[in-house]
């Protein structure tokens, strides 16, 4: 499921060397602006104790764990939204990913350059909150005329549609980011706003605030003040001190990790909230299917059916549906066994129309489509 998550920053806030602790990659982490000129792209591991249980259970001779694709695009700065800097690239990369991780800096260095000359995450955020709402503001202008003139033939669609785009521009003119609009939209709305105009500050976000150490478990007044200006968001709000990724992602063993955790009283890699919280901001779920030979973690969209669910694993398993049987993870993990599960009463057998949820053990009955 090629869904990614892009890394946004302005130019030395931490975005690669966050990128390089998520994905043990070699991402360029230089202190000058524009050190990332091409999107690098990660495929990272999604952490999931679940699986780690399950594995524990089953003793199989593989564990596939499910992963998300992160994407480190460039740095934008003022005038990006008129081709400044990288600007028409950054603007270019954004548009194709399906969510935002959204780094701001939270931390006083002289050592480490500021392109705007001082810490000021508030100011960070504005700043490429108004360079995407610029050229959403294109986008929406060039579609209200085309739209205004369908109007006026008396299409309730092409009404409607006028209606949506006249209240999206007033927000837009505003400096406002359209994420603000979303939850009070009707879905016919929301729609138009996130699949047919694919709006660049419509798009899912989650906020990052790149801290020294002494701020990382109660942050620090950057992190108050920024977490007061995202407030109307209603947005996730992480704390991660990327140097201190940094330097667990380097260390060879597991043991080493943890002394280093234990160390600094942390009970896991700051990166693993940040991989969780991405894979929830894309709207996405886990099951599972366990047996001897595999026990994986397959990823859906939230919501999917059971066919859909199938496909993941093969497209004639979602062709060829004729049921899933179905196990709740905790039923699993209590009685210990699948067997044991059965003999509870407690596999359910679904048909077509069953939403999977998050945590469902499933093995899938098809017909093989010729």
């Amino acid at each position: 499921m090629a869904l990614q998550c892009g890394i946004v920053g302005l130019p030395n806030v931490g975005k690669s060397t966050l990128f390089n602790a998520l994905t043990n990659a070699k991402a360029l982490a230089a202190n000058y602006p524009f050190a990332t000129k091409e999107p690098n792209v990660g495929i990272i591991i999604v952490p999931d104790e679940r699986l780690d249980k399950l594995s524990e259970i089953v003793e199989p001779q593989n564990t596939q764990p499910t992963t998300v694709e992160i994407v480190d695009i460039a740095g934008l700065i003022k005038g990006a939204s008129k081709g400044e800097g990288l600007g028409n690239q950054f603007l270019a990369n954004i548009r194709e990913v399906d969510a935002i991780v959204h780094v701001v800096r939270c931390f006083d260095d002289d050592n480490v350059v500021h392109v705007d000359g001082s810490v000021n995450p508030v100011r960070d955020k504005e700043i490429i909150d108004l360079e995407l709402c610029l050229k959403d503001l294109e986008t929406v202008e060039k579609r209200l005329d085309k739209t205004a003139r369908a109007a006026r033939m008396g299409s309730k669609d092409d009404i409607r549609a006028l209606e949506v785009l006249t209240v999206v521009k007033a927000q837009l003119e505003k400096g406002r980011v359209v994420r603000e609009l979303l939850a009070d939209m009707e879905e016919d709305a929301r729609n138009l706003v996130q699949r047919d105009l694919s709006l660049l500050t419509a798009k899912p976000v989650l906020y990052v605030c790149n801290v020294d150490e002494p701020a990382i478990e109660k942050g620090n007044a950057h992190t108050e003040a920024f977490k007061k200006s995202v407030a109307a968001e209603n947005a996730e709000v992480i704390m991660i001190c990327a140097g201190i990724e940094a330097q667990i992602a380097e260390m060879e063993t597991l043991e080493e990790r943890q002394e280093y955790l234990e160390m600094m009283g942390l009970s896991e890699p700051g990166v693993n909230r940040l991989i969780r919280s991405a894979y929830k901001l894309l709207n996405l779920i886990t099951y599972f299917t366990a047996g001897v030979k595999e026990v994986r973690a397959w990823t859906v969209r939230r919501g999917a059916k059971g066919p859909e669910a199938a496909g993941v694993i093969h497209s004639d398993f979602e062709k060829g549906f004729i049921r899933a049987e179905v196990i709740k993870y905790n039923d699993f993990v209590t009685l210990g066994s699948e067997a044991k599960v059965k003999e509870a009463g407690k596999m359910a057998v679904e048909g077509k129309e069953y939403v999977v949820t998050d945590g469902d053990i499933m093995h899938f009955r098809f017909n093989v489509v010729i």
